[in-house]
């Protein structure tokens, strides 16, 4: 592997600080859903020598380059080709109960930018792919070629939050009907060019259309809103999950179920809380954390970053 493919991930010395305490119980169970490239689960496995890994991940290339990553450790570890959505399936399919810790590094990955064939990068011309799990689902170009005008407008809206969502959608209409909007400089000439100057000045202006593309194609927020659930009622007592979150739209719904998990049930101007409304789950950090300054001078991929984790406190009532 290269040493681009070796990259430290994101908060891996915070992530994994918040996770100990569950990495070190007996029997302890790391499910990674968002495996990527082994980086957390490497230093986590290197770190705790009676952990056993259960790593998840829907794109078949970073499986393949996970299982050589962590080669060392193969008698502790099953990777299993799913979305992470199915956490409860690939736990049951390998007769595990309950978890101990639960990761979650969401959005796309650092191999996924890297390797521009793949489609994900808007500085980077390459067929417009996309897809995390390139054996099946549609591709972006697929939908900038098939979406009525409506729903490419919905889609920029919803997952890119782009003010600039009609104009767009428009401008890639008109432009498809010239010819197939096959490649990723071409949509990024169209959207350039229905981009005003003093806009352009902003940022980027692909940047929101195509997260939106990559998170319309990989289904990313229905499959976390299922995840986050599954993956939470698969913790034990005591087992901790830490999420990453990237984007806005990622983090709130991870911010709503941890709310909801962590609050108390009991009726309001009850003057005593009983055991059965304690809340189920704990916040282990306030809010959300950032990377420290120097992380995000020294990688750039940390700077959006949104931290937050919770230790389950007790079953479900």
């Amino acid at each position: 592997m290269t040493n681009s493919d070796l990259h430290v991930p994101v908060m891996l010395e915070r992530t994994l600080e918040l996770l100990a305490p569950a990495l070190d119980v007996d029997g302890a169970v790391l499910v990674d859903a968002t495996l990527g490239l082994g980086g957390h689960a490497a230093a986590a496995l290197e770190r705790h020598p009676g952990l056993t890994l259960v790593g998840l991940d829907r794109d078949t290339d970073a499986l393949a380059k996970a299982a050589v990553r962590l080669q060392p450790f193969a008698d502790r570890i099953h990777l299993v080709h799913t979305v992470y959505s199915g956490v409860r399936g690939a736990l049951d399919e390998l007769g595990i109960d309950r978890a101990t810790a639960v990761l979650f590094d969401l959005g796309v990955s650092s191999m996924q930018l890297d390797e521009a064939e793949r489609g994900f990068a808007y500085a980077q011309d390459a067929p417009l792919d996309m897809r995390m799990d390139r054996t099946s689902g549609i591709t972006a170009a697929t939908i900038v070629a098939e979406y009525s005008e409506s729903e490419l407008r919905r889609i920029f809206y919803e997952y890119g939050e782009e003010k600039l969502a009609p104009r767009y959608a428009s401008r890639i209409v008109a432009a498809r009907a010239v010819q197939p909007l096959e490649r990723s400089a071409q949509l990024v000439e169209v959207i350039v060019d229905a981009t005003p100057r003093a806009v352009q000045r902003t940022g980027h202006p692909a940047k929101r259309v195509f997260q939106a593309l990559r998170i319309e194609v990989n289904r990313e927020l229905e499959a976390l809103e299922l995840a986050l659930p599954a993956a939470l009622d698969a913790l034990a007592i005591g087992g901790r999950i830490v999420v990453l979150a990237y984007q806005s739209l990622e983090d709130r719904i991870v911010k709503r179920e941890l709310a909801r998990r962590t609050r108390s049930t009991a009726p309001a101007g009850l003057p005593i809380e009983l055991p059965e409304h304690r809340p189920e789950f704990g916040l282990l950090v306030r809010g959300a954390e950032l990377a420290d300054d120097e992380e995000r001078a020294r990688n750039s991929r940390s700077i959006p970053v949104r931290l937050r984790a919770a230790e389950r406190l007790k079953e479900a009532a």
